[in-house]
């Protein structure tokens, strides 16, 4: 039989007194038979699943790994060439009593995405979350910036979300569990930023694809999600006129790996399931 379609063809029309009357009636309804259902659509089961999290072994991924990890989700740790990182990242998720394996590959690679994706898929079936966080600069005014250095930043920040999700997107639809994706965007997405036209262009699709996908999968019970942190405590600030950038920031400091990973870990939360197609912004309210 074949997949129904994502997207339905036609739109459902309802009165806005129909759609309050429905809602109260699902607020309101106290059987067993109701319980149960809110109970499933919650998936409240989350402890025994496993996340993907792209560009794991540094930085903020680092950071959303390991907060995943001590709710107790088992983590793919996807990188592209930092072993060492990578591994030391697995080892303090199973100092804590959690469980990790390592997934390299470029996620600019379009090729290497879908062998390594189907081949974990094929090994333990589809993951039931997903962070897509690898990401690079390659800074430079647009009149100057050369082809590579544009071409390689969309490829990575950009493609990545096409070359990791669609291997993904059905095998986690088969799963009927429900399902996370949360992309890390940036605040420069959202008001862009002087040398960085190639970051911000990438960072601005990200979160537009995410907004499209969340309403392709709402359906699905699998939320899409973007998170845009400002200036974070990460080797990309390498080269930052700190007390410059401070003066766009009102709460007037540089942010911590481990403040984005809250924001990730409550979007992995049942307390989120009906939060989709959002973006999040943790920037000191630069945005």
């Amino acid at each position: 039989m074949p997949e129904a379609p994502l997207v339905e063809p036609g739109l459902f029309r309802a009165s806005a007194m129909g759609l309050l009357r429905v809602s109260a009636f699902l607020f309101s309804a106290k059987s067993a038979v109701g319980t149960d259902l809110m109970r499933s659509r919650c998936n409240a089961n989350f402890m025994s699943e496993r996340v993907l999290v792209t560009g794991a072994s540094r930085g903020i991924g680092r950071a959303i790994a390991l907060r995943l990890a001590r709710e107790g989700f088992e983590l793919l740790i996807g990188y592209r060439s930092n072993q060492g990182a990578a591994e030391e990242v697995m080892a303090s998720i199973e100092s804590m009593g959690g469980s990790a394996r390592l997934m390299p590959f470029d996620v600019s690679d379009r090729a290497a995405c879908r062998a390594s994706i189907e081949g974990e898929i094929e090994r333990a079936g589809a993951p039931w979350g997903v962070v897509l966080n690898a990401g690079i600069t390659a800074d430079a005014p647009l009149a100057s910036m050369s082809s590579e250095q544009w071409d390689q930043v969309i490829g990575t920040n950009l493609n990545g979300f096409y070359n990791v999700l669609q291997p993904l997107i059905m095998p986690m639809v088969r799963l009927r569990r429900g399902g996370r994706i949360v992309c890390i965007s940036s605040v420069g997405g959202l008001t862009g930023n002087r040398g960085q036209s190639n970051y911000a262009a990438s960072k601005a699709g990200l979160m537009a694809a995410s907004r499209s996908l969340a309403l392709e999968l709402g359906k699905r019970r699998i939320t899409v999600n973007s998170i845009a942190p400002g200036y974070v405590a990460t080797d990309m600030l390498e080269g930052l006129e700190l007390e410059q950038a401070l003066q766009r920031v009102p709460l007037g400091r540089i942010g911590q790996p481990e403040e984005v990973a809250e924001a990730a870990g409550f979007l992995f939360s049942e307390g989120a399931a009906y939060i989709t197609g959002q973006v999040l912004s943790v920037d000191g309210g630069m945005a």
